[in-house]
């Protein structure tokens, strides 16, 4: 009876942990889907490109703020508690969306438009940049030893649950508004529904169980957990992070957040078709994430990394190439379809490798910060990047820039240990 009870409370608290994350990273992910409708609101110009350009470097300046986010509340939730990391982070993430939704255009309010939109996204990228890494925390101690990967998997399920929500609002919001009202003012509500479920989850986190490991650091005399703790004590595991992260995260935002421009851009697919093919191919993405985390459990994490790896170097290059000229909204589907299977291998169970690289008193922080910097130089910088190349008349340029990361980080895989029979969240 006691087993039973505590897998019931294990399996109430990783829903509790993953519906939060769900909403935060729709938060995130609403700012992308709706780029195409509101650039022209923050940014009056005649060329789409520049306003597509001015929307993402914003995009990018939310991940300059997630090092910072991840510095200061992966400590949070170190000393604090992985939930009070969690729902500090929601917080945050509610009041940025709630900023965006009522923020005048640049034709009322001049200049001060784009600047209150950079400070929403800084808020939200300091919410993301700490909810990365108490989530990853929280769901990898939560789950039993011997299901691990298939639970932490869930942190990337909710990730793109949160994307393909954002994306469905879209769609359903092209289908009910005229364009001219959704250009108007129909893209404030996607962000008006974030702020309100943000809410909401922030009672159901303060609800959610401690985890034992955290519970059983608190008990023990030792180092508190800082920045300095971090790369002084455990330089050769932040760095691993750094270095795994880098190829991982930039190949993910651009098979994904990307690409939905790319096909409208480059591919010459409406927004319609665009958003439709996205949506279907990252629905299929979704359902991939638990299938390998749970082989991760069996064969270990290192062959999914590696065959990422692999694969990204292999096919970058020709789905990107095929996807200029194609012109059925199917064979677009397979092939972005194809390209979300490749990352499978780095996102279903990325979260979990980098938890179990580190002991419970500095877990937090040193998944969230590598993570975070990482993040920020690569994946935070993909769209403004791709779209440099473009404006540069040097589009595949970008192609070869991801699979060069992808390759770097591959022999990072090759080197790295396995970490599910190394795994430190086995330590008392």
């Amino acid at each position: 009876m006691e087993k039973s009870s505590e897998r019931r409370q294990r399996l109430k608290s990783i829903i509790g942990g993953s519906a939060g994350n769900l909403v935060e990273w729709y938060d995130w992910y609403a700012y992308s889907a709706f780029t195409l409708y509101f650039a022209p609101v923050f940014f009056p110009s005649d060329d789409s490109t520049a306003q597509l350009l001015s929307a993402a470097a914003v995009f990018a300046v939310g991940f300059v703020m997630r090092p910072i986010g991840a510095w200061i509340m992966g400590i949070y939730a170190d000393r604090k508690g992985r939930k009070a990391g969690l729902t500090f982070s929601v917080t945050l993430m509610c009041l940025g969306s709630l900023l965006i939704a009522v923020t005048p255009g640049y034709d009322r309010i001049g200049i001060l438009a784009p600047t209150i939109l950079v400070i929403a996204r800084l808020m939200q990228g300091l919410s993301v940049g700490g909810e990365y890494g108490a989530s990853a925390t929280y769901l990898s101690e939560m789950a039993g030893r011997e299901s691990r990967g298939f639970f932490s998997s869930f942190q990337y399920v909710t990730l793109i649950s949160g994307q393909l929500i954002a994306l469905c609002v879209l769609l359903v919001l092209q289908a009910v508004m005229p364009v001219r009202d959704l250009e108007s003012w129909g893209w404030r509500i996607p962000f008006a529904i974030g702020g309100a479920l943000a809410v909401a989850v922030y009672f159901i986190r303060r609800g959610l169980s401690e985890t034992k490991s955290f519970t059983n650091a608190q008990a023990t005399p030792g180092p508190r957990s800082s920045g300095w703790t971090l790369f002084r004590d455990h330089p050769k595991q932040a760095f691993t992070v750094i270095a795994l992260t880098a190829g991982g995260t930039l190949a993910f935002y651009a098979y994904s957040t990307y690409m939905q421009k790319f096909l409208v851009n480059t591919s010459g697919f409406s927004r319609e078709a665009s958003t439709e093919i996205t949506a279907a191919a990252l629905f299929i993405y979704m359902l991939l994430q638990p299938v390998a985390g749970a082989l991760s459990d069996r064969i270990g994490r290192k062959p999914l990394m590696i065959g990422f790896g692999i694969a990204g170097v292999a096919f970058t290059w020709i789905i990107f190439r095929t996807l200029e000229t194609v012109s059925s909204s199917f064979a677009a589907f397979l092939l972005v379809l194809g390209a979300l299977v490749i990352v499978t291998g780095y996102t279903s169970i990325n979260a979990v490798v980098k938890a179990e690289l580190f002991p419970a008193h500095i877990r937090a922080l040193g998944v969230a910060l590598p993570y975070a910097l990482a993040n920020t130089v690569f994946g935070g910088t993909a769209e403004y990047v791709a779209l440099w190349f473009k404006g540069q008349g040097l589009e595949r340029g970008f192609y070869w820039y991801v699979t060069a990361m992808i390759a770097c980080s591959l022999v990072v895989y090759l080197r790295m240990p396995e970490t599910q029979r190394e795994s430190r969240i086995l330590e008392p």
